[in-house]
């Protein structure tokens, strides 16, 4: 590797490391979040609908001993269950690449490779960072068909590949960090961005920390009030299917499915709003650390921040009331949804339009 050289004030140069890290993982969250929107409003729920069908289906050819349509239900269940999975690997995987990129970008100024190593690394890591989830998406569809493997088929190949790229730049910036560390003769070298301090940072930064509180208590509440409840009706409900399977009676085993789904159901919105309040928080605190960076008026960097903040707060909230309230709920869940995107969306054109004026700035203060 050539030369290291440890940052410059507020330096944030065209096409530099730190430059693609964080715009590229902006962009992978939003793009995360667009196919998460769009999965759910037109592929998860009908999806869902169909796995219960056939479960209850196979259910019910079970009590009449046909075998042939047990089969056939189970493997239209797996082909559902695929799809579904797949779809929510692609969703998940976009996203936590661009927290682990925006993270690379905090840490970018102490690895201890040049700029020019660092930006070839950042390529890598987006680059498979993208490969990874496409791929993921793509496994359904294409099997493995024209495969060279018997049990890999080119789709998740291709996710493979953009997997181990995804390692090797993340071992890699992690040995640049070390070797960091270990040299002894580089004196330390302050990132100045971290001492910057804007009204909209502190703000971002102050929410994020309470939507992460906000997550862990009502995780801790979900844990104190329902976790061992949930896991006692899981049994329950199960045992009361064997049962009914065995004894022939279709309204018990109707009714034993019902509330079984009613309960994977529940667990399932309780589950997601806990996840998805630490994840905005955390992402909230990221992006407070580049607020400087983004290239608004004041007025208007305050009101992007406010509206990330509200969809972060709605978007979960309206999750956990989705068996309540149903499509009304569903609808507000998504809207914050969309407030998020179209927030981090203006973010990522404000740092995009950064000219380069706090490089010039050799009086940093907090």
């Amino acid at each position: 590797m050539d030369e290291f050289s440890p940052p410059s004030v507020g330096s944030l140069p065209k096409l530099s490391a730190r430059r693609l890290l964080l715009l590229g993982g902006i962009a992978l969250i939003v793009a995360g979040m667009l196919f998460g929107d769009f999965f759910a409003v037109f592929v998860l729920h009908q999806n869902a609908a169909r796995v219960g069908t056939d479960l209850a289906a196979a259910s019910h050819a079970a009590l009449q001993g046909d075998e042939a349509a047990v089969t056939m239900h189970f493997t239209n269940v797996g082909s559902f269950l695929e799809n579904r999975g797949t779809k929510v690997d692609a969703h998940v995987h976009a996203i936590e690449f661009g927290y682990l990129a925006l993270l690379l970008a905090v840490v970018t100024p102490w690895i201890a490779f040049s700029e020019k190593s660092k930006r070839t690394i950042a390529w890598i890591c987006l680059t498979g960072s993208v490969s990874l989830p496409v791929g993921v998406f793509l496994i359904h569809y294409i099997g493995l068909a024209h495969s060279p493997l018997q049990a890999i088929g080119w789709a998740s190949i291709f996710a493979d590949a953009g997997g181990s790229a995804v390692l090797l730049a993340t071992l890699m910036y992690l040995f640049g960090l070390s070797k960091y560390f270990r040299n002894r003769h580089t004196a330390a070298a302050p990132d100045p961005l971290l001492q910057l301090r804007t009204t909209a940072g502190n703000r971002l930064l102050a929410g994020g920390l309470a939507l992460i509180l906000l997550g862990f208590a009502h995780g801790a509440f979900y844990a104190a009030s329902d976790l061992y409840r949930h896991e006692a009706q899981d049994h329950l409900l199960l045992s009361g299917m064997l049962t009914a399977s065995i004894s022939g009676n279709n309204s018990a085993l109707d009714r034993a499915l019902t509330n079984y789904g009613m309960l994977q159901g529940d667990k399932a919105v309780k589950i997601a709003a806990h996840a998805h309040l630490i994840e905005f928080g955390m992402l909230a605190m990221i992006l407070s650390i580049f607020q400087p960076y983004v290239r608004f008026s004041e007025k208007w960097t305050r009101r992007w921040v406010s509206i990330l903040l509200a969809g972060s707060l709605i978007l979960p909230v309206c999750v956990l009331f989705e068996l309540r309230f149903g499509l009304l709920a569903g609808g507000l869940a998504d809207f914050g949804g969309i407030l998020v995107i179209v927030a981090l969306i203006a973010m990522w054109i404000g740092i995009a339009r950064y000219i380069g004026d706090l490089d010039s700035r050799s009086d940093v203060t907090s």
